[in-house]
């Protein structure tokens, strides 16, 4: 499956209102300033979203940026990393500790992501 269908559709966000929403956001609590329009747009548009947009109402977001973990989870919005998603993938026994292990190893090392890392694979049962 192509990655676009994976993630469907693209949100827009055409309405003024919500685009000031979402740069201030941007600016003020992400520290993205105006020499830079794309730095932290994405994790702006999807707290604004999940904030201010009734449709999106008590979903759940993954991500492994530490300022917009920790804002999302003061603001109430259900966060998680991709260790929780692991964790949970594990528990339901479709990859064992070790496999969960190398795949987030995978993922810092072939695309440079940061993440929370377990110091072992059995720090993954709990």
């Amino acid at each position: 499956m192509a990655q676009e269908q994976w993630l469907g559709e693209p949100i827009q966000i055409a309405n003024p209102t919500d685009i000031a929403g979402v740069e201030r956001l941007r600016r003020v609590v992400f520290g993205g300033g105006p020499d830079e329009p794309l730095k932290h747009l994405g994790e702006s548009q999807t707290c604004y979203l999940l904030l201010n947009d009734a449709q999106w109402a008590g979903s759940e977001w993954v991500t492994d940026d530490g300022d917009a973990l920790d804002y999302a989870r003061f603001k109430g919005i259900t966060t998680r990393e991709t260790i929780d998603i692991i964790k949970s993938v594990i528990a339901d026994g479709d990859l064992t500790a070790d496999q969960g292990f190398d795949l987030m190893r995978q993922m810092t090392q072939v695309h440079g992501r940061s993440l929370r890392m377990p110091e072992r694979a059995a720090e993954l049962l709990r």
